[in-house]
């Protein structure tokens, strides 16, 4: 969030799609896509930013998302006014970057050339996390607890085959499966606000006990339930898939001259970022924090598009 697994093991979830995290659909097709070189950009132009207008806590139509702020930030420090391009997260996402019809996606893995463009130096790390009600009569920071073979548990999948996403996978290797529901990733998402938030929402609501999200996702929306969530980085959790992300810009590949412009922006604005994602409940991990090592994965499963 369409997605091949076994490449994107060694890279990421985005995100959200982020099947590794949120940008499954997006990064599918990025990666079956040689990247173009748009036009240059005048200097008069607008900063045309690639944004999904139903993607809380990451952008919105309202503009009320982190990455709607950063891209005003980014504009700003470059002169300019910013234009969101919508696109939903999906197989079309990134092909309003290629095809020049906008500059710059505010999020995706750090990997030069593994979708077609070309990324930033990372401005944040995040990792899946434990999502619990602070009253439970437990304290849960492993994916190991022995609790959590009886404990109602919630996860993201994406697509029609309810595919996992890296929590899923993580629990079906320790043989946790039978009491483990599904969330769809972007359930009702022409219906309802922030379709994302189900799946918190649930532990909340107490239909769940315990839910694995991705951290900007569920640090993000635990802060705006009724009641009290407790929110668990997984840092030093041994899995199949990784679990801990760096998150860059992507321009086109072979804008560097942009993608520098970018750099400096990440460079100076550095503790502003750091307070931005702060206040939107954003897990943020040390960006040269290494994540325990992998498994070994033989099978590859694939995503479809939500």
């Amino acid at each position: 969030m369409a997605l091949r697994l076994r490449s994107l093991r060694s890279l990421r979830s985005a995100r959200t799609v982020l099947a590794v995290l949120l940008f499954a659909p997006a990064l599918a097709f990025a990666q079956s896509h040689n990247g173009t070189v748009g036009a240059t950009v005048s200097a008069n132009a607008p900063l045309r930013v690639c944004a999904d207008p139903n993607d809380l806590p990451y952008s919105n139509r309202a503009e009320q998302g982190f990455e709607n702020k950063l891209a005003q930030m980014l504009a700003q420090a470059l002169g300019k006014q910013v234009q969101f391009v919508w696109q939903i997260q999906g197989a079309k996402f990134l092909r309003d970057l290629y095809a020049g019809q906008c500059d710059v996606v505010m999020g995706l893995p750090t990997a030069d050339h593994a979708y077609g463009v070309l990324t930033t130096d990372p401005y944040y790390r995040s990792a899946y996390v434990l999502v619990y009600r602070a009253d439970a009569p437990y304290r849960l920071k492993s994916l190991d607890d022995s609790r959590l073979h009886t404990l109602r548990i919630g996860v993201h999948s994406v697509g029609a085959d309810d595919a996992y996403l890296p929590t899923g996978t993580a629990l079906a290797r320790r043989g946790i499966t039978s009491n483990v529901r599904n969330y769809k990733l972007f359930e009702d998402y022409y219906k309802r606000a922030n379709p994302s938030s189900n799946l918190i929402n649930a532990v909340a609501d107490g239909d769940i006990d315990v839910a694995l999200a991705w951290g900007p996702l569920a640090g993000y929306f635990a802060t705006r339930e009724p009641v009290k969530l407790t929110v668990v980085p997984l840092t030093h959790t041994h899995t199949v898939l990784p679990f801990q992300f760096s998150i860059s810009m992507a321009v086109r590949h072979g804008d560097s001259a942009l993608r520098d412009k970018l750099n400096a922006f990440l460079a100076s604005h550095h503790a502003a970022i750091h307070t931005l994602l702060a206040d939107y409940g954003v897990p943020q991990l040390q960006l040269n924090e290494v994540s325990p090592g992998t498994e070994t994965v033989t099978e590859v499963r694939s995503a479809h598009n939500p």
